[in-house]
Formats: structure tokens, sequence, C-alpha cells
């Protein structure tokens, strides 16, 4: 066993897989405390780092592409605070965490765990229930119903039509972006035939952004809602090639 605690957090390593279990500390943002214990498999991984800084250094992983519906939900867009595959390590640890680091390493090329992409997902997403408010709205999911309601704030024109009840099965996909500078962030379902060109303000499918404390717990909801899609790579599989469309 492979294990370095730390105010952030903890990490465990047992030859199978990393159990990465959030800090206690006041510091610790609201999505990395809502998501809790992750265990990440061995072959979920495509590497690991140490970085060593002056104040502090920082453990990262590198999951493989398309193994986890959090990653895959968020595009890559977390920020630091927030990713749950980072841990700020003090420097009186810096050599316990290049052994975690270093075990790592050695049980990927033992086992010889590829880095490519994977055609399923490797990690169950978030735990549901699940219901966030932030924004102009809030968002449930159960694991079979996504429900979308709205506040005060929430433009008229989008909150006459009153609560929106959607299943995985009516989505073609998912979106998470956080608010950034002067640009507001959203959580979006991707409706079959439904415009995808709507202002998240105006849109009864997204709730609205705008840059706050719970913002980033929108993307749980929206990790719990990818890992009962579809694979991308299903879908890329299923989707016709040039020569297809040549052939009609």
């Amino acid at each position: 066993m492979a294990e370095i605690i730390q105010k952030d957090g903890a990490w465990a390593f047992d030859g199978d897989a990393l159990r990465l279990t959030p800090g206690r500390d006041r510091n610790i943002s609201v999505l990395r405390r809502t998501l809790g214990e992750l265990r990440v498999p061995l072959r979920a991984l495509a590497g690991i780092s140490f970085e060593q800084g002056k104040r502090a250094g920082r453990l990262r992983l590198r999951l493989r592409d398309g193994a986890d519906p959090l990653l895959h939900a968020t595009g890559g867009r977390l920020a630091e605070p927030h990713d749950p595959y980072q841990l700020l390590v003090e420097p009186d640890r810096f050599g316990v965490a290049e052994y975690v680091a270093d075990e790592v390493r050695n049980a990927l090329l033992l086992e010889q765990v590829p880095t490519g992409s994977v055609t399923e997902y490797l990690l169950p997403g978030p735990a549901v229930p699940l219901s966030v408010s932030a924004g102009d709205g809030t968002a449930s999911f159960d694991g079979e119903r996504i429900r979308l309601e709205w506040n005060w704030k929430t433009e008229d024109a989008k909150a006459a039509a009153g609560p929106r009840v959607l299943t995985p099965a009516d989505l073609t996909g998912v979106e998470w972006l956080p608010a950034a500078g002067l640009e507001n962030g959203h959580l979006r379902l991707a409706v079959r035939g439904a415009p995808d060109a709507t202002p998240p303000k105006y849109d009864p499918n997204a709730v609205e952004l705008w840059g706050f404390k719970k913002d980033p717990l929108m993307a749980l909801v929206a990790a719990a809602i990818q890992a009962r899609l579809p694979h991308p790579a299903a879908s890329a599989a299923s989707a016709p090639g040039p020569d297809a469309a040549d052939a009609d």
C-alpha cells in the first residue's frame, strides 16, 4: 500500500486502484466534498505526475480518454481547486508523493495498461439522486428522470412553460460550461430535435450559471447524466462514415 495524507486529501494505492479522498479542510471545494471518495481502477489511468513547487507540490492523475463521465461532461474545464484528480502536497511530504507516483507508474508498466482511449466508462459517475440549485434554476436527477425548475431570476419566456422533465433517452448529450469573465456558464441538455442555438438565458433545456459558489455542482449533474448516455465511442462507431454517405 502506497499512501499520502494531506490537508487537501488522501490518496491510497493498493496495486489495483487508487482511492482518492477529499480533505476536510474548509478550503476544499464544494464539488470535491460533494463528489466524495473516488476509486480509480488502474486500467483507467494513462499516467501520473508529481510537480514540485517552492511552497507546495501537486500530484496529478491523467485518465485515459473516455474513462470518466465527469471529465467528458466538463470537457477538461474544471478549474484546479475543483479537479478531483489533483492533490496539493506540502514540502515535507514531497518524498512520499514521489513514492506514490513511482508505485503507480511501476504498476502501469507491469500490467501493461495502454494509454489510449477506452470504449466504455471505467468510473461510475457521481451518485444519484442529485439536486443542485444555481443560476436561474434547479437541476435534479434521480438516475431516470431529469427535472429542471425555475426561480424568480429566470426569464419570463423561459419560465412560462413551467418545470421541464426529461429522461436520458430524450438526449443526445449534456454540456457543462463554467462562467468565465463576463461570459455566463450553463448546464445544457441536448434534446433530440430541439434547436441548439438558443442562448441559455432563454433555453428551457438549459440552466444559466453566473459564476457563484454552487455553479461547479452542476458539473456533477452533467456527469451523472453523461454516465447514463451511450459512451461517445459507441456513438462514433454507429455514425455513418463518408463511404456510406457517398453510397446514398
